[in-house]
């Protein structure tokens, strides 16, 4: 994988971003990077990272997102959420995580609730 290098000015813009709302997920999106890259630059200019939020009412397009195959971290970028955030929501509302590095292509209909 090619390695992004940010010019100080990107971090500036990167830091005012995170400060104004915007996810580790999004950022790394934009910027072409890693998101532990934008928590690497994040932590360098001393700002507090925000915990990966998940918006409940999201519970259902996540569950239908990740039972048809897309990963947790695919799942998060398009729910606006971390990972590790995705992870807790579907696991508390019953749906089973997939073993890491691996994925299924199962019917939505196991999804929560239906």
């Amino acid at each position: 994988m090619a390695q992004t290098l940010l010019r100080p000015e990107q971090v500036d813009n990167l830091v005012a971003q995170y400060r104004e709302g915007a996810t580790l997920v999004e950022l790394a999106s934009v910027f072409g990077v890693n998101r532990r890259t934008v928590a690497t630059h994040l932590t360098r200019r001393e700002v507090t990272i925000r915990r990966g939020r998940f918006d409940p009412s999201r519970i259902h397009e996540a569950a239908d997102l990740y039972l048809s195959g897309l990963t947790l971290v695919e799942v998060g970028m398009k729910v606006g959420a971390g990972p590790q955030a995705v992870r807790q929501a579907l696991a508390s509302h019953g749906v089973v995580i997939r073993p890491g590095g691996r994925r299924s292509r199962i019917k939505a209909a196991a999804a929560v609730g239906s």
